[in-house]
């Protein structure tokens, strides 16, 4: 996510500050393995180092990336990023609506991937 952000994310998400609704249409495959990957190893850390866990947490990735393009999901990673920061860049990110918004659609996709797989069954 670093990585991201550090060549261009930051700029990328204050390009598309007023772009197109959160919900992904074709393209559930624009998440890069390695983004996917590097989810499945976090959500593993978070959630158990089982064979249930990775097949619970691969659900989760397939899941947000069917509701959330990539570039909305590294934007609202970038924004949750920023605002764990002190001073007043930080701030920015706390106190402005649009920042919120992109959480807001970012929380949602998590609640609907654990809905579908954590409490659904997989």
């Amino acid at each position: 996510m670093i990585r991201t952000l550090a060549k261009g994310g930051l700029l990328a998400l204050m390009l598309g500050l007023a772009g197109a609704p959160a919900r992904a249409d074709d393209s559930e495959n624009d998440y890069p393995t390695e983004a996917r990957a590097d989810y499945v190893f976090g959500c593993m850390a978070a959630n158990g180092q089982s064979r249930e866990s990775l097949s619970r947490c691969s659900c989760s990735i397939d899941a947000l990336a069917s509701i959330l393009t990539y570039d909305k999901y590294v934007q609202a990673s970038t924004v949750l990023s920023m605002r764990q920061g002190i001073g007043a860049r930080s701030n920015e990110f706390r106190s402005t609506k649009v920042f919120d918004d992109k959480v807001a659609d970012l929380r949602r996709a998590q609640a609907e991937a654990e809905i579908r797989c954590y409490r659904g069954g997989v």
